[in-house]
């Protein structure tokens, strides 16, 4: 289970007294944006129970990924946490590849989370092994949404907010299966693509995705 002890660590170390933690959600998905979050957690006013429950987000099933998510948010309005988000659209995905757009997303989350909170991160965790541009010390953690309870909060918050924009974009493109599949590669997507071909929300530099257009040509 994610615990303090990277945030607690950092702090010793650096004296960083607001140490947040970045995680992002849709890297593989054959459509939509990449999402990212930046979730800064307080050890004394976040509620215990909460932190208790909060884990990397794919360890979680959706009712519980969906009651972290509210208790985050009720949290930040009683100053325990500070959540920003942030995304790369599929135009950037195409124009970038999708490391650079998913660094972008987070760099974009930490941004907006400082933009919200009257706290001023001091240094970032975040999940993987590549680091987004930020104005302050940060720490690449492999496999940190198992590890950092700050990562494991933003990779929740992050999943959550991108399957809620992929349940908008499925019902302006119906037929795709995107509210189940959430544009991951599946059989039923791969049919709708040959059945009703590309929209715009399709990552075109994606090799599925190239193939499709290609046959439409």
């Amino acid at each position: 289970m994610p615990d303090f002890a990277h945030e607690t660590r950092l702090t010793a170390a650096g004296g960083a007294s607001y140490v947040i933690g970045l995680d992002e959600a849709g890297r593989g998905p054959w459509a939509g944006p990449v999402t990212a979050a930046a979730v800064w957690l307080d050890p004394d006013r976040c509620p215990a129970g909460l932190l208790t429950e909060i884990d990397d987000s794919k360890a979680l099933n959706p009712a519980a990924r969906a009651r972290v998510f509210a208790g985050l948010h009720e949290a930040v309005a009683t100053g325990g946490a500070a959540i920003g988000v942030g995304e790369a659209g599929v135009d950037e995905i195409d124009t970038l590849n999708i490391l650079r757009a998913s660094l972008l997303a987070m760099q974009r989350a930490a941004e907006d989370l400082q933009h919200r909170a009257t706290i001023l991160p001091t240094a970032a965790l975040v999940d993987g092994n590549h680091l987004p541009a930020l104005p302050y010390p940060a720490e690449a953690v492999i496999g940190g949404d198992r590890h950092s309870l700050s990562i494991a909060a933003a990779s929740i918050i992050a999943k959550v907010t991108r399957d809620d924009q992929m349940d908008k974009l499925a019902k302006d493109y119906p037929g795709y299966g995107w509210e189940h599949n959430r544009g991951y590669g599946t059989q039923a997507h791969k049919t709708a693509l040959a059945a009703l071909g590309v929209t715009p929300e399709h990552r075109r530099s994606f090799r599925p995705i190239r193939e499709a257009l290609s046959l439409t040509i």
